[in-house]
C-alpha cells in the first residue's frame, strides 16, 4: 500500500487549497479513505472520510462547510477541497485507509495559512 500526499503550501487565511491522495497497492474502490491533519504540538485528528464509492462522506465539525472530500476510482485519487483556510488550518495534512485492523498512511503534505 503507497499513498502519496500533494497539493498543500502556502495560502493566505480566507484562501482555497486543493489536496490530493494518490493511492495504489490495494483495491482503492473497495476501501474508505480517510484525511487527519496534524498541527505542531498537538496530536493527530480526523479531518474527513469518504466510503468507497464516494456515496458517503463526514467531516469533523471545524470541517464541515469550508472543507470537501471527494474521490475518483478510476484514478485512485482522493482529494481535499479546503475553502475559507484559517490560520488554525495550519498542519500537515495525511491521507489514510484501513485494511482490518491495520491503518495505511500517507507521508503528509505540509498547509501554511498565514498573512
Amino acid at each position: 500500500v503507497l499513498l502519496v500526499e500533494s497539493g498543500g503550501g502556502l495560502v493566505q487565511p480566507g484562501g482555497s487549497l486543493r489536496l490530493s491522495c494518490a493511492a495504489s497497492g490495494f483495491t482503492f474502490s473497495s476501501y474508505g479513505m480517510s484525511w487527519y491533519r496534524q498541527a505542531p504540538g498537538k496530536e493527530r485528528e480526523w479531518v474527513a472520510g469518504i466510503g468507497s464509492s464516494g456515496g458517503i462522506t463526514n467531516y469533523a465539525n471545524f470541517a464541515r462547510g469550508r472543507f470537501t472530500i471527494s474521490r475518483d476510482n478510476a484514478k485512485h485519487t482522493v482529494h481535499l477541497q479546503m475553502n475559507s483556510l484559517k490560520p488554525e488550518d495550519t498542519a500537515v495534512y495525511y491521507c489514510k485507509t484501513r485494511d482490518g485492523a491495520r491503518d495505511y498512511w500517507g507521508q503528509g503534505t505540509q498547509v501554511n495559512v498565514s498573512s
